[in-house]
């Protein structure tokens, strides 16, 4: 875990105050900036959808880049004393995911991130989903369409200058086919996101006070996404896919995934 996952939201840290609780409108900048540093964070679909068999494994890992915020929400005052930061630290984030198939067309993944401290920034991620996949004999393709229904969450802190809380869960639901020998399989899909991000700041100041004041949104926030992509199979034991993720009120995300099959 890099620190550009908490880094934009350092910025809403000014000056000391007493410590205490700040709630944010989701319309300020504060809850603008939560919002935009929780979509790198969702944990979307790895590949096209797919009916994995019962008792199969997946085990991959994905990486994406993280742009930076829009300069206008970055100037901040709910909470602390106003101030605009440039934020320019590693615009990068990872995990690794594991995908057991079930039976039926069901599927469960689950992905860690060890408390490990990596650039100042100490992760402790835990994210999870439940699918159901579906092969329809309909769609552009000869070989039919796979729809798949998914519902996922994450949950977890980012400890550093700050804590972050980028809890949140959500639905979606995805078609794909794949045209020709079916090596490349195409997908596409919408879903939304409820997301109630916070962090507890840890600024000491010169006499040794620590300021404990925790920033959240006044309510969870319902976030729409869309998503699409390609995968592409290797010899039925290697994957590797690119995902353009868009959550069009906060933040259009690209993804690196690989894996390797298992049965």
């Amino acid at each position: 875990m890099r620190r550009s996952l908490f880094v934009g939201v350092t910025v809403l840290v000014g000056y000391h105050q007493a410590a205490g609780q700040c709630r944010v409108r989701t319309d300020s900048n504060e809850g603008k900036l939560l919002a935009f540093y929780t979509a790198p964070i969702v944990f979307s679909m790895a590949t096209a959808p797919q009916e994995m068999r019962a008792g199969s494994i997946r085990i991959g890992g994905e990486g994406e880049y993280i742009p930076k915020p829009d300069r206008a929400i970055e100037q901040t005052g709910a909470c602390f004393t106003q101030k605009s930061e440039h934020t320019s630290l590693s615009p990068v984030f990872g995990r690794p995911r594991v995908t057991i198939g079930g039976p039926f067309g069901f599927a469960l993944e689950a992905a860690y991130l060890p408390p490990v401290t990596i650039a100042r920034a100490k992760p402790n991620l835990f994210s999870f989903a439940v699918s159901h996949a579906r092969h329809l004999a309909v769609g552009p393709a000869l070989s039919g369409t796979t729809v798949m229904v998914r519902v996922h969450g994450t949950f977890g802190n980012v400890k550093g200058a700050i804590t972050f809380h980028p809890d949140m869960f959500g639905g979606e639901i995805a078609a794909g086919f794949a045209p020709g020998a079916g090596r490349f399989s195409f997908y596409g899909g919408a879903g939304a996101n409820r997301i109630d991000p916070h962090f507890q700041v840890g600024f000491t100041d010169a006499n040794g006070s620590v300021d404990a004041t925790e920033v959240q949104l006044e309510h969870p926030l319902t976030r729409a996404s869309v998503f699409g992509g390609v995968t592409a199979v290797l010899r039925q034991i290697l994957d590797v896919g690119l995902q353009v993720y868009s959550v069009p009120s906060d933040a259009t995300l690209f993804r690196l995934n690989g894996g390797i099959r298992f049965r």
